[in-house]
């Protein structure tokens, strides 16, 4: 082209949770069966939409008004629904207005970070969802900024070094939380939630709380949301319906804007945000709609529960098989549906490798994993792949420097799950003891080999 064409932070925009998959579709032609954990969606996972749910929409799609455009925000009953629900917690009010509907919160994100100023960056946790990472990234042009998740403390952020960070970055405008976390499984307490808080206001910035999993906490574990701690700082909440219905087809997401009217430029900023999307026209009216009957259900408690009880089953089947395995730090997950376990420094490097008894598998694998450049958690993520047909993401994908790798909890076959992650306890065994003499006894004791 004559010209450049391309934006400057388009390498930034990376999705190996998806990219991995076009790696499984290889392998499936050749004959390895696929086991799917890398993406977090329930359905595909087997999990069953209720029936009076079901009704719910399908009432919704005989009525001609589910068929039209909506307000530029949102429905406005469905708006009022929701800022009367948060009201009720106390803590920052809203109004409807407040409210902004998206096409899903992949639509919201990259419209949260790509009308900021180019210069202004959002500090985000590492290792973190690859949307928002990728996209405040790819709106900079440069690598994310970011404050460490400890996994040696139960993925808590360690909020001083956060504040040094952000003292010493004047470029930094905004501080992202996702809680509970994707991909660690972490749920924020109250007290860190207010410390972060704390350090927005000494600094006068804003914050972004991804809440899309508010509501699938077990474990005995608690939280706030953001509007419940936030007081007088400007602040964004994100909230969906794909995980907690759960209806990742509907696409539909939204913001809700604390404190707007505190700050001139805030206040500007989310304007712009209201005004990309009346450019939109509006988002899926549908769904909108279907928000308040389906939260309103009298059947919806008890099917919610239903759900965090099976999460919290596996969460312990799952930490009861990794939790202890010699070279691994694992966390039992508090809330969403994801486990990250970490490989102990020192533990892969760019050598290991799983027996693969296919020939085609095994030269496609080698070829996959030729690149010494190649993160080791990859590497053993392809080597995974190969052998036992189980597909996880590598956590460096997650913008982090740990080593390890995330899978779901959704399976909703029990017995299966257990098998796969017996499976999975093998194989990190088989792909670390070589490397650690003295240490194969550990490994082998620990997963029955």
């Amino acid at each position: 082209m004559r010209t450049e064409i391309v934006h400057i932070g388009a390498s930034k925009l990376t999705y190996e949770i998806r990219n991995i998959v076009n790696v499984a579709q290889r392998l499936e032609k050749l004959g390895v069966v696929i086991n799917s954990e890398n993406i977090g969606d329930p359905v595909a996972k087997g999990e069953k939409i209720p029936d009076w749910m079901k009704a719910i929409i399908s009432d919704l799609a005989m009525e001609d008004c589910s068929y039209g455009y909506c307000a530029t925000q949102g429905v406005l009953e469905t708006r009022e629904f929701l800022a009367a629900k948060n009201n009720s917690k106390g803590g920052a009010a809203i109004k409807p207005e407040d409210i902004i509907f998206f096409n899903g919160l992949g639509d919201a994100i990259t419209k949260v970070y790509g009308f900021l100023r180019r210069t202004a960056r959002v500090i985000t946790p590492s290792p973190t969802y690859t949307t928002h990472s990728s996209s405040e990234a790819s709106h900079a042009g440069l690598p994310p900024v970011s404050y460490p998740l400890d996994p040696h403390n139960h993925w808590l952020p360690d909020v001083a070094e956060l504040r040094r960070r952000v003292k010493y970055n004047p470029a930094v405008a905004g501080i992202l939380i996702v809680n509970p976390d994707n991909p660690t499984g972490m749920v924020y307490p109250e007290e860190t939630l207010r410390e972060i808080v704390s350090i927005a206001r000494d600094f006068d910035l804003f914050i972004i709380a991804d809440e899309i999993y508010q509501n699938l906490i077990f474990n005995g574990n608690k939280t706030k949301s953001l509007a419940e701690v936030i007081e007088d700082v400007p602040g964004i909440a994100m909230k969906g319906i794909s995980k907690e219905l759960p209806w990742p087809g509907a696409r539909c997401g939204w913001l809700e804007v604390y404190n707007g009217d505190k700050d001139p430029l805030f206040a500007e900023y989310v304007r712009s945000i209201v005004n990309a999307k009346m450019v939109e026209v509006c988002s899926t009216t549908l769904p909108q709609r279907a928000i308040p009957r389906i939260f309103e259900h009298p059947a919806y408690p008890g099917y919610l529960q239903e759900r965090l009880q099976r999460y919290e089953r596996l969460s312990g089947a799952a930490y009861h098989r990794l939790g202890s395995l010699p070279g691994i730090v694992a966390n039992r997950t508090q809330g969403a549906f994801y486990m990250t376990a970490v490989f102990e420094d020192g533990w892969v490097n760019g050598s290991q490798s799983l027996p693969l008894e296919d020939p085609e598998v095994r030269v496609l694998i080698e070829q996959l994993t030729a690149d010494r450049s190649m993160q080791p958690d990859k590497r053993f993520v392809y080597y995974l792949l190969g052998a036992t047909g189980i597909c996880v993401v590598p956590l460096t994908s997650f913008s982090s420097e740990l080593q390890g790798f995330r899978m779901t909890l959704l399976e909703t076959d029990e017995e299966k799950f257990c098998r796969t992650f017996d499976t999975l306890a093998a194989a990190i065994a088989r792909y670390l003891s070589p490397w650690k003499d003295g240490r194969n006894d550990a490994l082998k004791t620990a997963v029955g080999l």
